[in-house]
């Protein structure tokens, strides 16, 4: 992003450094409050950014949501670091996504230390009772007000209860992403399919695998973990499922160097804490190589979000300007609230 196109930077030193501390704060108290998944981040974000500090309009967040959707990794922690870039451009970038992602690195850290200390988790789960309902509260205000900027005529409506049935038949969230995208994007440019060629560019820039298969059984160093979860932060889509899948295939199948038990424990701390389900890396980390492979483990799986959100944010408004590609970003955010509401 060139300066000249973020107000950040024509403000006074002063004003830059108030913005990046106010960021800083914002995302400090989200990434140590934030329970419940990312969609009810998504939720806190919303509230806290749109409403409460106005740091832009619901139609932007919109925009940056249905963004985060078109790329890999972790949905919440991207949209954090869009908003970071918005605010307070790249240093306002690295500022949001590390202090959402700080609080929870830091708690999952010790209570793994915990956990290899006496072999299980803390009882946790009447926490988690108490906090559900908050959470749900949360959703559905941030559905209602999103659904009002999102849901712009009757078509719009038809494709998001379309998008919520599909999800709770159970199809395939980056298909219905994908259909709903092209849907909206056909119906908004049906008058000009007689005279233009259908086109459709998804700015999807999945980084290629890189990490290594040679490793033996049982026996991780630090530049593996950090590779393989590198790996993992660049092509993963999808769930906490697909994110255990993941997990199992390498760690436990292919490498064996936790069990079962330990990596549904690291699922459900990552499920538990406040902040990005991702930690779920750091756990894994600490339980093969102390703080160190924490450390790493969870700057490989959160890498590839900064680079990605780097490199998409500045054409969001280019691709606004494209009747074909707005429809498609419409659709998306259309059926990512579906998924939301299915949440």
């Amino acid at each position: 992003m060139k300066k000249s196109k973020n107000e950040f930077y024509s403000l006074p030193k002063d004003e830059r450094k108030k913005r990046l501390l106010e960021i800083a704060l914002v995302f400090l108290k989200l990434g140590t409050t934030a329970f419940g998944g990312p969609a009810a981040h998504v939720a806190m974000m919303e509230d806290e950014i749109v409403h409460k500090k106005k740091w832009l309009g619901k139609e932007k967040f919109l925009d940056l949501y249905g963004a985060t959707n078109l790329l890999p990794g972790p949905n919440s922690t991207e949209l954090a670091i869009h908003l970071g870039l918005e605010r307070g451009g790249w240093a306002g970038l690295l500022i949001a996504g590390i202090c959402f992602i700080l609080p929870a690195m830091i708690i999952v850290t010790a209570l793994a230390a915990v956990y290899t200390a006496y072999g299980a988790l803390p009882e946790i789960s009447g926490i988690m009772y108490g906090i559900k309902p908050v959470i749900i509260a949360i959703i559905l205000q941030a559905l209602y007000r999103l659904g009002k900027s999102a849901i712009k005529d009757v078509f719009s409506g038809v494709l998001g209860a379309c998008a919520v049935l599909a999800a709770f038949l159970g199809l395939h969230e980056l298909l219905l992403l994908a259909l709903a995208g092209l849907v909206m994007m056909i119906f908004k440019n049906r008058g000009k399919l007689h005279r233009s060629k259908l086109s459709l560019w998804i700015p999807v820039l999945p980084i290629a695998s890189l990490a290594s298969r040679g490793v033996p059984s049982g026996n991780l160093g630090l530049s593996s973990i950090f590779l393989i979860f590198l790996k993992i932060g660049s092509v993963l889509y999808g769930s906490g499922y697909v994110l255990l899948a993941f997990l199992e295939a390498d760690f436990v199948e292919r490498l064996g160097v936790i069990t079962n038990r330990q990596l549904l424990d690291a699922v459900s701390l990552g499920q538990f804490t406040p902040g990005p389900v991702f930690t779920t890396a750091t756990f894994i980390g600490y339980i093969i190589n102390g703080v160190p492979g924490a450390v790493l483990a969870t700057v490989g799986i959160f890498l590839p979000a900064f680079l990605l959100v780097g490199l998409v944010n500045p054409i969001i408004p280019r691709l606004r300007k494209s009747s074909w590609i707005a429809g498609l970003l419409d659709g998306v955010i259309i059926a990512s609230l579906g998924l939301m509401a299915v949440v």
